[in-house]
């Protein structure tokens, strides 16, 4: 399907429906977030030096699932059904990244919040001013999850193994994430 055919080109209102869908992706994708979050901790455990900094991060993305749970709910839009499995694929992703080390941990955030940063910006230019009570939570949430990426460079994300592999699976595997849960 088109893209103009899913949002409206500028100086359109944005339907019922993309704004359904905008609900139902950012929520999945903040609840994938803190299942991955979830499977690093799980394997490096509370006395690592980058527990603190992932756990950090954790607490953000469940205060962003909460927000758009909240959003869901008060109009009335459907979550995605593959739930179960964005919890499952996300802990096995943050907990395999661990496995690999701290700095995979680390470009496993920063590829994904790379495209979080993409996809919401992508999300704020089709919403324009019809929507500001979820632009400007996109917005508010963009800004972490930038906040996030730098971080994870910060701490090392660029000097995992095979950095350029990983990061790009990794960026691919959640694009492939948004698509579906787009739809369903």
């Amino acid at each position: 399907m088109s893209a103009s055919k899913d949002f409206p080109r500028p100086g359109r209102r944005v339907t019922d429906t993309a704004r359904a869908s905008m609900l139902r992706v950012d929520q999945a994708g903040e609840f994938g977030a803190t299942r991955i979050y979830a499977g690093q901790l799980a394997v490096m455990g509370d006395r690592h030096p980058n527990a603190r900094i992932i756990a950090g991060m954790a607490a953000q993305e469940e205060r962003h699932r909460k927000a758009f749970d909240a959003m869901i709910v008060e109009r009335g839009v459907r979550p995605t059904a593959l739930t179960p499995l964005w919890n499952v694929a996300g802990f096995a992703l943050g907990a395999v990244t661990a496995a690999m080390g701290p700095k995979a941990a680390m470009a496993c955030t920063a590829a994904i919040e790379t495209e979080i940063d993409r996809h919401y910006a992508e999300q704020l230019e089709v919403l324009g001013e019809d929507d500001p009570e979820l632009a400007g939570a996109i917005r508010d949430f963009q800004a972490e999850e930038v906040e996030h990426r730098d971080a994870a460079i910060a701490h090392g994300a660029e000097q995992a193994p095979a950095y350029p592999l990983l990061s790009g699976a990794i960026r691919l595997g959640c694009r492939a994430a948004i698509a579906l849960s787009k739809r369903i």
